[in-house]
């Protein structure tokens, strides 16, 4: 499939527009089961007008816009038509909570603020953007906020009207887009348009994804690919804010109704569908992949997944972060066959090998910034290190937090950079990396290491158990290892205590756990919003320190 002859990551719409005119490049539920189908042809047109439309307010090249839009027609043109005039959305999670939310728009200085009403109104409220925001555009009614309306300025634009898409260079910013926050600050991470070139082309080569396809996206981002690569997407009925409490009809029906062939979940929404299918028998032969990331995804979840698809069709579980994606990847045939069994003795969650034109090491772990790139801070092959990585993908800057930027990146003399994934792992001797958890999370007591997903896993053998977080309770150096339990529905408080002599037999004959005392029970693990999966392990860690003291 030839490249687009632009740089502006939007080119691709025009391309696909052309290419596949009448093909819909959206079906968005209108209720009752009903749908409305938005052909490539009509979206080119609509976020051309939207161009237009942003274009007489202000909203141009460089303009650092807001925007906190539901996922809709106008989700889709808008984005489009953010990036045809060369402005730069800030896209930020809505569940990261309103103080980070408040800090997140503070730090990205918005010039702009494009939201549905429930949006403004809360800008108003706790005052995001107070310092910087010139222009306000809503999508549905305005009330006593002043400012514009989408409706009335695409309403005088001819839908034939064209528009010429802002030339950009490769190293332009094209939008900032916010970490989920599950270690730390949320931060925003600077894309240009050749970084997300770059994710399109990964994403097509990787999974041999072609324009005619058919997508369920579950996450906003992932939503904007899809146009990109020349498939129609099927915007599901939830709350994108809550993966993980999706009604599983919301996600199966559609895939039946459409025939989808590829779809993206978190593990938490592929766990919950996974468990409807099992349990009501059913199958999903349209689907020719699935596509699952932001924690890693259990044997048992990929399993009763894959038991809904036909033989040869697989769960892919890229590896990955808001600063780079894709790095890795590896399907379930992998896991399943043969990885998973390593896992469950400690060895940490295979995550596959680096995908084309990235470069990953392994180096020593050290939380002090690494001011230039040495061959030297490798680590040999099976020893855990951080994993850092480089290629087009990877992204070279936070927003406003030089510190931040100084202490992920590490420069190359001939004027490259590494990025610090924040991660911990190795490479085993086939060239495969295995993921032991965030750097931020090993428990150091003086005398060992002890790091999250191998310790973990061990626990998650239990039949009973649903997940398991490994936290340290005192100073770095002097920590003591807690292990905390969150069972699985419906088990009855009665049997806990044997419960807990099965965990400790289990803790204690694997030597990666054996020096683990402290196993406690949790009723529901606090997680990111964004996943429903990444387990805010320093909130545990007080609740553990509380229980134990």
């Amino acid at each position: 499939m030839p490249e687009p002859a632009s740089n502006n990551i939007a080119s691709h719409l025009p391309r696909m527009a052309a290419l596949q005119p009448e093909t819909a490049a959206l079906h968005i539920p209108v209720g009752g089961g009903e749908y409305r189908h938005v052909s490539f042809r009509e979206l080119e047109q609509e976020s051309n007008r939207v161009a237009h439309a942003l274009e007489q307010v202000g909203i141009c090249r460089g303009v650092r816009t807001a925007l906190m839009v539901t996922p809709g027609l106008d989700f889709f043109a808008l984005t489009f038509a953010l990036f045809k005039v060369g402005a730069v959305p800030i896209m930020i999670d809505p569940g990261i909570g309103v103080k980070n939310l408040k800090t997140c728009l503070t730090e990205a200085e918005p010039e702009a603020f494009i939201g549905i009403p429930k949006a403004h109104i809360a800008r108003l409220l706790f005052g995001w953007g107070k310092g910087t925001l010139k222009i306000l555009l809503t999508v549905g009614r305005k009330l006593v906020w002043g400012g514009f309306t989408l409706g009335k300025l695409t309403a005088t634009i001819p839908a034939e009207r064209s528009y010429q898409v802002a030339d950009t260079a490769r190293d332009e910013t094209a939008a900032i887009l916010f970490t989920s926050g599950s270690t730390g600050v949320p931060k925003g991470v600077v894309y240009t348009h050749g970084n997300f070139l770059a994710q399109v082309d990964q994403l097509r080569k990787v999974y041999d994804i072609r324009p005619g396809e058919i997508d369920l996206p579950t996450f906003p981002l992932f939503a904007l690919f899809a146009p990109a690569l020349g498939m129609s997407s099927v915007v599901p009925v939830m709350d994108f804010t809550r993966p993980g409490s999706v009604d599983p009809k919301n996600i199966i029906g559609p895939i039946q109704k459409f025939n989808i062939t590829t779809m993206f979940g978190s593990p938490a929404l592929i766990n919950r569908v996974g468990r409807y299918g099992v349990e009501h028998n059913i199958k999903l032969p349209s689907l020719k992949r699935a596509i699952s990331a932001g924690a890693p995804v259990p044997a048992a979840v990929l399993e009763r997944f894959c038991s809904m698809l036909n033989d040869d069709v697989q769960v892919f579980t890229p590896y990955g972060a808001t600063e780079s994606l894709p790095v890795c990847s590896i399907g379930s045939s992998e896991i399943l066959g043969d990885t998973r069994h390593a896992t469950d003795d400690g060895a940490g969650v295979c995550i596959g090998r680096p995908v084309p034109d990235i470069e990953l090491k392994i180096i020593e772990i050290s939380d002090e910034p690494v001011d230039e790139w040495n061959a030297e801070l490798q680590v040999a092959d099976g020893e855990i290190g951080e994993i850092v990585v480089k290629g087009p993908q990877v992204t070279a800057s936070y927003y406003n937090r030089a510190a931040s930027t100084a202490l992920a990146k590490i420069k190359e003399q001939r004027g490259g950079f590494w990025h610090r994934m924040g991660d911990v792992g190795y490479r085993d001797p086939a060239g495969r990396i295995w993921f032991c958890g965030r750097k931020a999370h090993r428990v150091e007591t003086g005398t060992q290491t002890y790091y999250t997903i191998p310790c973990e896993a061990i626990f998650n053998t239990h039949p009973q158990v649903f997940r398991s977080a490994l936290v340290g309770i005192g100073a770095v150096g002097h920590m003591r290892p807690v292990i905390c339990i969150e069972l699985e529905q419906g088990l009855d408080n009665s049997e806990q205590p044997r419960i807990l002599e099965e965990l400790q037999e289990i803790g204690r004959n694997n030597p990666l756990t054996a020096t683990i005392d402290n196993i406690l029970f949790h009723p529901a693990f606090p997680v990111d919003i964004r996943h429903n999966a990444k387990i805010f392990r320093e909130k545990l860690a007080v609740w553990a320190g509380e229980q134990l003291s």
